[in-house]
């Protein structure tokens, strides 16, 4: 069992399956791309698998995360928070890859313009309760100086995120189902929050997962699906609180056919710059909470929501002028439309260390061919 970095690699375990399968570490090291230097070390303790090689090396000897890893208790370990879209499982490999990603941000935290890390405001004790969602979501309102009743806007939310020292990193996952929408880093040691945002989102979606994200900052207490789930809630009550769902109610329950109150709903939604499924959850809950009868849109509105979403461009459709962007306006851009110290400490760091493509293609998730443009570029 050897400890690296709050990890123990399960030798015995290892050992045993490379006994069975006549794995020795020579030919361990060829079946993983390494050397047979970087396995020894691996065994040795001086090094410990990067996640692609981790994942590699349990799949190659028939181990699964907790079998080939010994987690072992580390404070300042970086705390994850993000979810999967539709069946995608977050799995262990998962988080330990944005584990990972957020232990090689702590490289550029002393480049960073705060001046004073201290903790952000947070709620002392945070709970999926209509009520409580609804004095929350009403006390951010009143920070980003936004009426209850009022559309919030991009600018409104990426103030706040700047207001609370949370970095954001604009990046472009593309549409695959398997990218998560956003992803949420926060390191103990500094103190530090650090927010990816897929630009190749639904531009209704993306607002959702901007404040979804600016829950877990306001809520870092909690974890795993709790966290998830809590995040989604004050996302839905903060883009559309319950002033909006009292006049949306009775505007919608004026009329009789489930079409005619999908399409209020939507026109609705298009007023608030959201998704009509977040107009129709709020409604739902508004409802429940006050006793009345429930506004019955049917399961077609979920189709009808997908569809309205699709009419509206992407976030990086909208910013860009040619989707890809070319790294220039890729980082000038994203720098300027987020107000993110991201990109200026990123350019500080690599000016002042010899940084490998490979730390940008794990920070960034990208492929190496733009990984390397963008260094470039920052260089």
């Amino acid at each position: 069992m050897i400890a690296y970095m709050g990890k123990s690699l399960n030798i015995q375990a290892v050992r045993e399956a490379m006994q069975t399968k006549g794995y020795s570490q020579s030919l361990l090291s060829g079946k993983t791309d390494v050397s047979r230097a970087a396995v020894s070390k691996w065994f040795s303790g001086d090094d410990f698998p990067r996640p692609d090689k981790l994942l590699k090396l349990g799949m190659l000897l028939g181990l699964s995360f907790k079998q080939l890893v010994i987690e072992q208790p580390d404070p300042m370990e970086p705390v994850i928070a993000f979810r999967k879209k539709g069946r995608h499982k977050t799995t262990a490999e998962h988080v330990e890859r944005a584990k990972h990603m957020g232990t090689l941000l702590s490289r550029l935290v002393p480049f960073l313009p705060f001046d004073n890390f201290a903790n952000v405001p947070t709620l002392r004790q945070p709970v999926n309760e209509y009520g409580y969602l609804q004095r929350v979501a009403r006390r951010i309102r009143e920070h980003i100086n936004v009426k209850q009743d009022a559309p919030i806007h991009f600018r409104d939310l990426i103030g706040r995120f700047a207001s609370l020292h949370t970095v954001i990193i604009p990046v472009l996952w593309g549409h695959k189902d398997h990218h998560e929408n956003a992803l949420h880093i926060y390191l103990p040691e500094s103190m530090t929050t650090w927010v990816y945002l897929n630009l190749d989102s639904n531009i209704h979606d993306f607002k959702f997962w901007m404040a979804h994200e600016l829950a877990h900052v306001h809520a870092p207490g909690l974890h795993n699906d709790e966290a998830e789930d809590f995040a989604d809630a004050l996302a839905q009550t903060l883009l559309f609180p319950e002033e909006c769902a009292e006049s949306a109610y009775d505007a919608v329950c004026q009329v009789k056919s489930k079409g005619a109150r999908i399409n209020r709903i939507k026109d609705i939604a298009g007023k608030f710059g959201i998704s009509p499924t977040t107009v129709n959850f709020a409604l739902q809950e508004y409802a429940h909470a006050r006793g009345l009868d429930p506004v019955d849109a049917g399961v077609d509105i979920h189709a009808a929501s997908t569809n309205f979403n699709k009419e509206f461009p992407s976030v990086s459709e909208t910013l860009f002028q040619k989707v890809p962007p070319s790294p220039k306006e890729y980082v000038a851009i994203a720098r300027e439309a987020f107000q993110t110290p991201f990109f200026d400490a990123l350019q500080q760091y690599t000016r002042q260390a010899s940084v490998s493509t490979g730390f940008l293609e794990t920070v960034l998730q990208l492929p190496l061919l733009d990984v390397k443009e963008i260094l470039a570029e920052l260089r």
